[in-house]
């Protein structure tokens, strides 16, 4: 029954669940103490409504985006809370001028707030840029600062909130039976709501001196041209969240070592909320017509990490190479699409992503696919080196439903919370990593995803972290900012935008390195664990993993790197041999259906290392899904870039002759 209402209510557990529970009490208790009529009851529900409230904006957002969905929206529990009030101010006998008075403040506070929101909507669509830049001076773009953060973000919690003192007042009023404290809290409300609104107002003068299109795109070129990129890689995905950025995020450090000097463009501002820290050029460009107005006249290869389909519109520039680089090698469909047909090539880790495309021979010819390898994984430790704990450690590491249920390989729907409990009975640790778009498309996922949860929280209690995260805090605090997450909206941070100091990479290495470090010693006495965000990485979690489970995906190919032992999870009840033939991956994995009844023989190959009949194989695989160690990936990767530059620079030279 939890369970379903969890569902339902779109929250996470029983805490948030007894968090909607006291918000749907207070707010129903404030017209029954209302009409009563009990003073201190109102008082009591009013202040549970206000903290409840702002509480599930923290810990529930979807239930709150739900209960908008629904026109039940912030301002109209605001204006229903105010309401009630009056009419228990009337019950209780109050003055007509106390009442009249209140209304007036009342109303007058929500009509400033409507005319608050105008003008931060005016102001910003006065900074929305053509163009958005890091690492690029564009001091001589001429941009005003932002408003401050206190009158720009999150205005309409604070605005709504300034009837605190009304409200208050007025209850004072109504226990003390004298009026002076009413009339205190109206003019701080009155007087507050208007000063935030000509304080606004002053800002929007500032924002009408926003610099035109023409001249932004202008700046932007001067630099560029200063800079002469060689390389782009061009990204754009129509709900740009956290979730897809990774597409981006992995592929930044192989830019920042490549010999030629690369480009980052994206098409949606969202973007920049999640782009981790980079030294490189960053641009943004919503708009088909701007991104056409930029001149990149020395790009001669351009990288893209997804199929999306504004990708034509820098798939039309004739003068460079196109090439499709993904965001992992898989046994997935999206590993071998007919739509890569487009590009001029396709780069591919090893010999099984050239063999993967081999089922759509007609449309890519063999000579379009180049093998680079992952140059991602080369941090990753070897099973060599790794130190195994007192406790075997498995990485729980599913992937999501899909897009449709053709495509759906999550292991979760039909035997994650069965394979957990195994696990449990087999006295591992477990490491529980979802894959970030879980539960987008499918209420089953979901609903399992919280199960996991569940039992990994009932199998322990956490270990408290209190001593080690402040200092958890701060170091994401410090990353956020050198990444520029902390920098306002993006004309901000175009006008702060300056070449980015090399010593930042040093700095973020060793504060990831930190967080890590500080993460793995404050979780020392916790068994299980489950994995969110951005820290600790993926590859963090593979160097902590005695064990991979996973399904069919790009996290099992970049394991294999590793040279550990690794289980695929065969949920639709294939014979062996059919899993294998059909899934590249499969060649060095241990194997489990929906029962798990083979897990206890699987963990011999963790618990006794000699146990492992799928290690040469899995050594086989590895140059067959990632190639050969030597050259290394970056070396083939940017051994590639050159190349392909060099042809397309010929190729230019020919059309000019």
């Amino acid at each position: 029954m939890i369970r379903w209402l969890c569902a339902a209510l779109r929250v996470r557990g029983r805490a948030d669940l007894l968090l909607v529970l006291l918000f749907a009490a207070g707010f129903a208790a404030l017209p029954v103490f209302a009409l009563l009529p009990s003073l201190w009851g109102f008082a009591a529900a009013s202040a549970v409504s206000y903290v409840a409230d702002e509480a599930l904006h923290v810990r529930a957002p979807h239930f709150v985006r739900r209960l908008a969905a629904l026109q039940l929206d912030r301002t109209l529990r605001f204006a229903f809370r105010t309401l009630m009030l009056l009419a228990l101010a009337q019950r209780l006998d109050a003055p007509d001028r106390v009442l009249v008075a209140g209304l007036a403040v009342f109303g007058a506070h929500f009509a400033l707030v409507m005319l608050y929101s105008a003008v931060h909507h005016a102001i910003r669509r006065r900074r929305l840029l053509p163009v958005a830049v890091r690492n690029l001076d564009m001091s001589g773009a001429g941009i005003p600062a932002a408003p401050p953060a206190y009158l720009y973000r999150r205005f309409l919690r604070k605005l709504l909130h300034l009837d605190l003192p009304a409200h208050a007042g007025l209850v004072a009023a109504l226990a003390a039976g004298s009026w002076y404290p009413a009339v205190v809290g109206y003019a701080l409300t009155a007087g507050l709501a208007v000063a935030a609104v000509l304080a606004l107002l002053v800002q929007f003068r500032r924002a009408r001196r926003m610099p035109g299109r023409d001249g932004v795109i202008a700046e932007v070129n001067r630099q560029l041209a200063g800079y002469r990129p060689e390389v782009a890689l061009y990204f754009s995905f129509a709900a740009v969240s956290r979730d897809f950025m990774y597409q981006v995020n992995m592929w930044i450090e192989t830019l920042e070592s490549l010999d030629r000097r690369p480009v980052i463009i994206l098409r949606e501002q969202a973007s920049f909320r999640y782009l981790s820290r980079t030294r490189l050029p960053v641009i943004c460009v919503p708009r088909a017509d701007d991104l056409a107005e930029l001149e990149l006249p020395e790009v001669r290869v351009v990288l893209y990490p997804g199929n999306a389909g504004k990708n034509v519109h820098m798939l039309r520039v004739a003068e460079a190479k196109h090439v499709f680089i993904g965001h992992g090698d898989s046994d997935k469909l999206a590993s071998s699409n007919r739509v890569s047909k487009v590009y001029d090539e396709i780069w591919v880790a090893g010999r099984a992503g050239r063999d993967r495309y081999q089922r759509v021979r007609h449309a890519i010819s063999d000579e379009a696919i180049v093998e680079v390898g992952r140059p991602q994984l080369s941090s990753i430790r070897l099973h060599a080196d790794h130190v195994p704990g007192p406790l075997p450690v498995v990485l729980y590491a599913p992937t999501w439903e899909g897009w449709s249920d053709d495509d759906c390989h999550t292991s979760l729907i039909p035997m994650g919370v069965r394979l957990v409990e195994k696990l449990l009975a087999e006295g591992v640790r477990v490491l529980y990593k979802p894959h970030p778009l879980t539960g987008r498309r499918s209420a089953e996922a979901a609903a399992a995803d919280r199960a996991v949860r569940e039992l990994l929280a009932a199998a322990e209690a956490p270990a408290p972290l209190s001593s080690v995260e402040p200092r958890l805090a701060e170091i994401r605090a410090r990353l956020d900012e050198l990444a520029g997450r902390e920098k306002g909206d993006p004309a901000e941070q175009t006008r702060l935008a300056r070449p980015a100091d090399r010593g930042d990479a040093d700095e973020w290495h060793a504060l990831v390195a930190e967080w890590h470090r500080i993460f793995r010693a404050g979780r020392a006495a916790v068994r299980h664990h489950v994995i969110e965000g951005q820290l600790p990485t993926l590859y963090e979690c593979f160097d902590q993993a005695d064990m991979l489970i996973s399904d069919v995906s790009s996290v099992v190919a970049d394991f294999v790197a590793s040279l550990k032992p690794y289980v695929l999870t065969n949920a639709h009840g294939l014979s062996d041999e059919e899993f294998r033939a059909a899934y590249t991956t499969a060649g060095g994995a241990y194997l489990v259906d929906r029962e798990c009844a083979r897990l206890p023989e699987i963990l011999r190959s963790v618990r006794e290392p000699r146990h492992d009949p799928m290690a040469e194989h899995r050594r086989a695989l590895k140059e067959y899904v990632l190639g050969p160690d030597h050259p290394t990936s970056m070396e083939r990767f940017n051994a590639a870039v050159n190349s392909l530059a060099c042809e397309g620079q010929l190729a230019e030279s020919s059309r000019a002759r």
